[in-house]
């Protein structure tokens, strides 16, 4: 089955969209964050972290109420996790975010967001040929309007045919499942079980030396289960059933490709369906980018503990992580520095999975107590 091509008519006509307002607005999937989004969103992470998901708790922190993960953001508002506009019928793979944040997300806080086309950027690519970058920048604001936070989140477009015809990114061995032994998943259980976040226990900006470890936190094997766990508390835009489905896909006829019953379903659906993603040139169902990101951020809430702010995450997703495979999230402090008074930890973070293959990397910025203050 062929799929849409990008033609230079079409990049045109997006290129004029910049710095206009995105045209096709969604519901988000919360408005609101609640106790129960908090701690949902905390679950779909895996993070167990007890300010997510315990009021009392959360009252006696320094924030004095429960808190969401910051990367809730991803359920707040649907462009920052990869709804692109324009260039019908072509593949938009979700390729990284930059967050800021300016206060953490509390429990109670009503959001609405700003989203505008950023920039339009060429790249020729041995994987897919020509790929457009989609970059949106998405502000979001709290019910007092208080600017909570911003990101720049990008997709590159790709024509799947050309994807799948050149699918030499893949080395063979890659392209197989790895069976794990039980001594593997003895690891992978032992790992889980010795990880706990920081919590309480007050990391202090001078205790913090350059070159310090944050983690490793497994994450996987990844399982179609835990994309089904992931797409329940985060939601996306394209995924609607029965009537809804058919109205959503009779207004946007070239969104939803055909699966093997001859039946239109969106192309989320690469995230459990072998078949289909391997039409975009990839071996297997593979994980959502902002699900990685969101493991990232995990990673340093971890290590933060409770009274540390994670003031920026930005990452790039690089490679997929189909189901199979496991992931182990790292990092390390690269730069401390005091910034208008505050104790500022930059670090340096990645994904890694079984075959050494970094799958997402980028940088987090976290602000620590200080023992002067």
């Amino acid at each position: 089955m062929a799929h849409s091509r990008i033609t230079e008519a079409d990049v045109a006509e997006l290129r004029a969209r910049i710095g206009q307002p995105v045209r096709r607005v969604t519901p988000p999937f919360y408005t609101e964050v609640n106790a129960d989004a908090a701690s949902r969103f905390a679950w779909a992470i895996g993070d167990d972290n007890p300010l997510y998901h315990d009021a009392g708790y959360a009252a006696e922190t320094r924030w004095g109420r429960q808190l969401a993960p910051p990367s809730i953001l991803y359920s707040l508002e649907n462009t920052v996790s990869g709804a692109v506009e324009g260039l019908p019928g072509v593949h938009a793979m979700f390729a990284g975010t930059d967050f800021r944040w300016n206060r953490p997300i509390e429990v109670g806080m009503k959001f609405r967001a700003e989203s505008r086309l950023h920039d339009i950027v060429e790249h020729r690519t041995r994987f897919a040929g020509l790929a457009i970058q989609q970059i949106y920048r998405i502000r979001f604001f709290d019910q007092h309007d208080r600017e909570v936070a911003e990101a720049d989140s990008w997709c590159f477009r790709t024509e799947r045919d050309t994807a799948r015809n050149s699918g030499s990114k893949y080395e063979p061995e890659l392209k197989e499942a790895h069976r794990y032994s039980e001594d593997e998943i003895a690891a992978f259980q032992a790992q889980y079980l010795s990880e706990i976040p920081r919590g309480a226990d007050t990391r202090y900006f001078e205790d913090v030396r350059e070159g310090d470890v944050l983690g490793p936190i497994l994450k996987g094997p990844y399982t179609v289960t835990a994309a089904v766990a992931f797409m329940q508390a985060w939601g996306n835009y394209a995924v609607r059933n029965h009537r809804q489905a058919w109205q959503y896909y009779n207004r946007h006829p070239k969104l939803a490709a055909r699966n093997q019953n001859n039946v239109p379903e969106p192309p989320v659906r690469v995230h459990w369906d072998r078949e289909f993603a391997q039409e975009v040139g990839v071996p297997g169902a593979y994980d959502f980018g902002p699900e990685r990101i969101a493991w990232l951020g995990h990673l340093v809430t971890d290590w933060m503990g409770d009274d540390g702010f994670l003031k920026r995450l930005n990452i790039q997703v690089r490679g997929h992580n189909v189901v199979g495979d496991a992931t182990w999230c790292r990092g390390e402090v690269v730069r401390t520095e005091v910034v208008d008074g505050e104790g500022q930890v930059e670090c340096s973070v990645r994904c890694v999975n079984q075959h050494d293959r970094t799958s997402a990397l980028g940088a987090a910025t976290v602000v620590l107590p200080r023992k002067t203050d």
